[in-house]
């Protein structure tokens, strides 16, 4: 597709960004690796949660979804020949510990992301690894989950054993992958893993996520050479349902739990007084020098970005007296999202003022549509193509204003297992038929690959 330019989409070009900008796509290991049960993996919460009926929309489980265990040598040239310079994946630990901890880490575990690592260098990938992305180990759970502030040793024992492992040749590295999901879906909606539905559990989680993003940080350090981590944060820019009084307070407090209650204190500010004093008996425990440790210094922050929120005063409903308003009359992806690549300029701009983050990944970004394979097997994802344009688009205005972006991640490489909706939700930039394994590029991806590689 030759892009020569129109009012809806004018000449976007990859030489329009610095030389180095990190270019890739993003992936998680429950979501594609399948072989829950081979060579020693132990089971993760979101293998039992997904076996709990009435959890998955579909039924399904992440137990094959792509089968990327066995197939990743294909999804890694698929990646390669897009033209991207790098790829986001996370390790399953799981698979590294079945039950979280030991004295001896599983070697096939080890090997398998070792492997992996090789293909994304022989490939002219630079790896980008996240430490957790919510497939906490069961037995871990059984004993408290995140809750238990024993898990926060059991991550630095195991960052520990997967950096020494394969920290001579990752140099970028994220510690979590948003935590909100982690602590708010999976412990207080209950829609996510572990299922739990219980606000002060959710609160205590997600501070001893922190605690053991600061703790990883000098495991790293002092294990990786010229290391680079970060932790990756689901942000939104966020606007009053009206201009009344009650909803501008309204979405200061949404703000203060949704967003300043990670990035406050991950910039060496605690916790955002006005929330603290809001949470009354729900305020986590917080041991002498956890907030000194959560504000450990990072390299960069990774930005996931999908869609604004507006909020409403709701007085009664909940701790925070909040809800968020769904929009009248605006463009949705198939999810419901709001669609708004202006909304990516609001959040990036007011996080680079607010915060001052020496660099910014955007780590996630993408978007579900109802795919439809024509009689010749193309998938023309038309919207999908458009919202990556804007995106694109958005970045390059990101870049403009000296907001100091330095990379995209595209959500996702691959279709697959989308946590509580099952395989009814597709991300990817490519399609996977799931019944037989089947990987096509689907038009969003072949315009990625046409950017990238500079063909337009």
């Amino acid at each position: 597709m030759k892009n020569t330019g129109t009012d809806e989409f004018p000449i976007l070009k990859r030489n329009d960004f610095a030389p180095d900008f990190r270019w890739g796509c993003s992936t998680s290991s429950y979501q594609i690796e399948g072989a829950v049960h081979q060579d020693g993996r132990g089971e993760s919460i979101w293998d039992r949660f997904c076996a709990t009926p009435g959890h998955i929309r579909d039924g399904s489980s992440g137990a094959v979804a792509c089968d990327h265990y066995h197939r990743w040598p294909e999804d890694l040239d698929i990646a390669r020949s897009l033209g991207t310079n790098a790829y986001r994946f996370s390790i399953a630990w799981p698979r590294i510990f079945a039950s979280g901890r030991g004295r001896v880490p599983n070697q096939k575990g080890l090997d398998f992301y070792s492997r992996l690592v090789d293909g994304m260098l022989e490939r002219g990938l630079e790896p980008w690894v996240t430490l957790y992305h919510w497939d906490l180990p069961q037995a871990l759970q059984d004993q408290g989950g995140w809750a238990n502030r024993d898990t926060v040793d059991a991550f630095v024992e195991y960052t520990d054993v997967v950096s020494r492992h394969l920290g001579d040749r990752i140099k970028n590295w994220i510690t979590h992958n948003e935590p909100w999901c982690t602590a708010f879906n999976g412990n207080f909606e209950g829609a996510h893993a572990p299922g739990l539905k219980s606000f002060k559990t959710a609160l205590q989680v997600c501070h001893n996520v922190l605690v053991s993003h600061g703790l990883a940080i000098p495991v790293l350090r002092r294990n990786v050479p010229a290391v680079r981590v970060g932790a990756a944060l689901s942000l939104h820019p966020l606007k009053p349902a009206s201009d009344s009084a009650q909803d501008v307070a309204a979405t200061v407090r949404h703000d203060g739990l949704r967003n300043r209650w990670f990035l406050d204190p991950l910039h060496g500010r605690g916790y955002p007084a006005d929330i603290w004093a809001i949470l009354g008996d729900n305020a986590p425990v917080v041991q002498a020098g956890d907030m000194q440790t959560i504000a450990t210094p990072t390299d960069f922050l990774g930005v996931n970005y999908y869609f604004p929120e507006i909020v409403a005063d709701a007085p009664g409903a909940g701790v925070m007296s909040t809800r968020v308003v769904e929009p009248g009359n605006v463009e949705r992806t198939a999810f419901g999202w709001e669609v708004s690549p202006r909304g990516m300029i609001t959040l990036l701009n007011r996080v680079a003022r607010d915060y001052r983050p020496t660099e910014i990944y955007l780590t996630e970004n993408g978007s579900t549509y109802h795919d439809v394979v024509t009689p010749d097997g193309n998938i023309e994802d038309l919207e999908r193509r458009r919202y990556l344009q804007r995106h694109l688009l958005a970045l390059r205005e990101i870049v403009a204003l000296g907001i100091p972006i330095k990379g995209y991640f595209a959500w996702s490489l691959l279709d697959n297992f989308e946590w509580a909706e099952g395989y009814l939700r597709r991300f990817g930039l490519t399609h996977v038929d799931f019944a037989t394994q089947q990987r096509r590029l689907k038009l969003s991806g072949q315009w990625y690959g046409e950017f990238l590689r500079g063909d337009l």
